[in-house]
């Protein structure tokens, strides 16, 4: 699978969901931190990637609308989330389920 990863995902999503096989970018590789969505989501299309964010703004339908994008996925993490969280939500042990299947 091709992902773009959101700054806000950090490097441990990154070697869990490359380490699984997928296709990975990231905004920060990419230099892309100050990018505006618009910018950022067209950009995964122009790469046909799927993003991958904690942004809320991106699970918006009408503003995003997820019929024209390689995917969009807006994980979301508990109110005082630590890193094993984010890590728990990418990748869930065990199960073979979550985004690093």
């Amino acid at each position: 699978m091709r992902l773009k990863l959101d700054e806000n995902l950090g490097s441990q999503g990154y070697s869990i969901l490359a380490g699984a096989g997928h296709d990975v970018s990231t905004v920060t590789h990419q230099q892309l931190e100050s990018a505006i969505d618009q910018e950022l989501i067209d950009k995964c299309l122009a790469e046909n990637r799927g993003l991958v964010s904690l942004d809320l703004d991106f699970a918006n339908p009408l503003r995003f609308n997820p019929s024209h994008y390689s995917g969009i996925a807006v994980l979301r993490l508990p109110s005082k989330p630590g890193v094993a969280d984010l890590i728990d939500l990418i990748r869930t042990p065990g199960t073979g389920e979550g985004l690093a299947r």
